[in-house]
């Protein structure tokens, strides 16, 4: 099993609206494609309270390219964000880290 955290680095003042397109259409749409969302966490104490921190599960890196590949090139999405963005871009930067377990985790 292979972990995605995804970090979503929000433009000032717009992570309501990220948590608001997730809420409304992207959940959906992942649903569709057959994403697995683990978690979604926003930071209560630390660096930045305009991130949004979650956590996919994939079985292996094929899945991970052919949902993506899916979702990313669904009209559905392309209008979504689109739609979403016309006052200017909700987020600012996006980091992406591929996790593995240690053998003494929870999760695995």
């Amino acid at each position: 099993m292979i972990h995605e955290l995804r970090i979503y680095k929000c433009m000032p003042g717009r992570l309501p609206d990220l948590n608001k397109r997730f809420e409304s259409v992207t959940l959906k749409l992942w649903e569709k494609h057959g994403f697995r969302p683990v978690g979604f966490w926003t930071v209560r104490i630390g660096p930045s309270n305009q991130d949004l921190y979650y956590l996919l599960e994939w079985k292996d890196m094929a899945e991970r390219e052919r949902v993506w590949d899916g979702f990313m090139s669904d009209p559905e999405w392309l209008k979504a964000r689109a739609d979403s963005e016309k006052n200017g871009p909700i987020v600012v930067n996006i980091e992406n880290v591929m996790l593995s377990p240690t053998a003494y985790s929870r999760m695995k």
